[in-house]
């Protein structure tokens, strides 16, 4: 049963119920947000080019039935009392309060881009208290690169507001969805390093023409641009030193991505010309300026010793807090936790399963739809749910074996609701990656002289954190086995710590401080890293011992 049909397991006592040409899409959603903002985080949204203040009139819906927030003074001016009599409503103004229809006559074209709503972000990061640009105006845009997606938001300068952000995929993609077989398509020649660089640029400028014609803005207003990502993304977007990264000994040794002209750039974006455009060098071959924003953003080094973060992703990056030095890593998950590699596999978007459980012992497994609706695959977090959830009935061992009707190890893939499957594969795919996240975390506790069980908080970021369970991913190992209110689930902290760049008064020099405390770990030549890695390949708590 799909969320659209049960909120019970999701948290969202609500539905909003969309009627458009003659179908109807039900939204789980909780009171609080306005119906735009509800609709942005699908791919349905409304016509808006005034940044959601109401003042261009384009979001009309007509409420059909439902309690929703009554009408604002900008409504009152804008609808007049006889529309809204007959209850027409801007989308931007009303809130729904519970389950309430809709129906939209003229909603805005589809784009590749969907909104990024303000739950996705790392909550109070200009809270951390560093020196902030003065006298600023206009707009900046911070860009978190990564193998899978890019992110992009646009900040108001002056007071560090968001105004508004984008979420798509990297089109890079189609040179291969992991990092190797793009560095391997870039080295082939200079023609096509640019090419793979390309893509990457003319999706950062299609995502703030999106964003500036949606919310009514000059792009001409932008002031600059700062990119953060993993190491292999910057060298793609640079075309710089990629061919570097194929060789193993430069994978811990700094790897520089320069910046060249970026007149070229600017007319992608729509920009002026000649505007500051800062792309974050990373520490390390595969430890990407993400990772740097991400510590930053979350406060690690000003948290207590036994302070770990842990960025999920293709390439996934740890970094431990020891109260003296920051011990970081990179660990190959795989594109598991992004939900590719598996048989039904999608990122975390609109069409995902990003949540699975039993509400009874004796209940089918059921599932929980981003946006609602029907289900079109699987993304990470849905994943680890489903895995533990088969392991908590016993229909699934610790080594990963599926049990066939109770008579032994059986192949046989399980068939969830809307025609999704899981097979062994799937199950593989993700011990393996669950495997090198636990095996790095006993690799960092034991070369800071720190235990597994010292650990008090765990900052889990990355789209896939966004959407874990805590209790699940510990049961499987993929997480620390701490006290849950030690876990913190953060979100994008990438884009976070990428926006504190743009704004802070020093650049991305206020990341040397945490530069200077690193020490990479090579987990390849970390002796004991192999047994770890199998030993964390079973279905079960990570070993506390080291």
């Amino acid at each position: 049963m799909a969320s659209s049909e049960r909120s019970a397991a999701t948290g969202l006592g609500h539905h909003l119920i969309v009627a458009l040409g003659g179908s109807e899409t039900r939204i789980p959603f909780t009171p609080g947000p306005s119906v735009r903002e509800i609709l942005d985080a699908t791919s349905l949204r409304v016509r808006s080019s005034c940044g959601g203040v109401g003042a261009c009139g384009q979001c009309r819906i007509k409420i059909e039935h439902g309690e929703v927030t009554p009408p604002t003074a900008t409504e009152l001016c804008r609808l007049g009392q006889g529309e809204i009599g007959q209850g027409v409503r801007l989308a931007c103004q009303v809130r729904p309060l519970q389950e309430v229809r809709l129906s939209m006559a003229d909603p805005a074209l589809s784009s590749n881009w969907r909104s990024l709503l303000e739950a996705e972000y790392l909550p109070e990061w200009s809270g951390t208290g560093f020196m902030r640009r003065q006298g600023e105006s206009g707009y900046g845009v911070a860009v978190d690169l990564g193998t899978t997606q890019i992110r992009v938001s646009l900040l108001e300068l002056s007071t560090g507001r968001r105004v508004a952000g984008r979420l798509g995929l990297n089109p890079q993609r189609v040179f291969g969805a992991d990092v190797l077989s793009r560095l391997l398509a870039a080295a082939d020649s200079a023609k096509r390093a640019e090419e793979i660089g390309g893509l990457a640029v003319t999706a950062i400028g299609e995502a703030l023409a999106d964003i500036t014609a949606r919310e009514g803005l000059d792009p001409k207003a932008i002031r600059q641009v700062a990119i953060v990502g993993n190491t292999p993304m910057l060298c793609l977007l640079t075309a710089r030193n990629q061919d570097l990264l194929l060789m193993p000994d430069n994978w811990m040794r700094e790897v520089d991505c320069p910046v060249g002209e970026t007149n070229g750039w600017c007319a992608a974006w729509g920009v002026e010309p000649g505007i500051p455009v800062q792309v974050v060098q990373p520490l390390a071959g595969f430890v990407g300026s993400d990772l740097l924003a991400g510590v930053l953003a979350t406060g690690l080094t000003q948290g207590p010793p036994g302070s770990l973060l842990i960025d999920f992703g293709t390439n996934s990056e740890m970094a431990l807090w020891d109260g003296m030095t920051v011990w970081v890593t990179s660990a190959a998950g795989g594109p598991a936790f992004e939900g590719c590699g598996i048989s039904c596999g999608m990122p975390a978007e609109p069409g995902a399963i990003y949540r699975a459980c039993r509400l009874g012992e004796d209940s089918a497994l059921e599932v929980s739809v981003l946006g609602g609706g029907t289900a079109r695959g699987i993304c990470g977090s849905g994943l680890v749910d489903m895995v533990a959830a088969l392991l908590g009935a016993g229909e699934l061992k610790q080594n990963g074996r599926f049990l066939a009707q109770g008579q032994g190890a059986g192949a046989a893939p399980l068939r969830l609701p809307q025609g999704i499957t899981l097979n062994s594969q799937d199950i593989d795919a993700l011990q393996r990656a669950k495997a090198a996240i636990g095996a790095g975390i006993q690799c960092l506790a034991a070369q800071s002289g720190l235990r597994v069980q010292d650990l008090r908080r765990v900052c889990v970021c990355g789209a896939f954190g966004r959407y874990l369970d805590i209790g699940n991913g510990q049961a499987i190992g993929l997480l620390p086995a701490i006290q849950a209110e030690g876990v913190e689930l953060c979100g994008n902290t990438a884009l976070a710590g990428c926006e504190m760049i743009l704004v802070a008064a020093r650049g991305s020099e206020v990341l040397e401080p945490i530069r200077k405390r690193c020490r990479i770990l090579n987990l390849s030549v970390v002796q004991g890293f192999d047994d770890r890695f199998v030993e964390n390949l079973y279905l079960r708590p990570i070993p506390m011992g080291n």
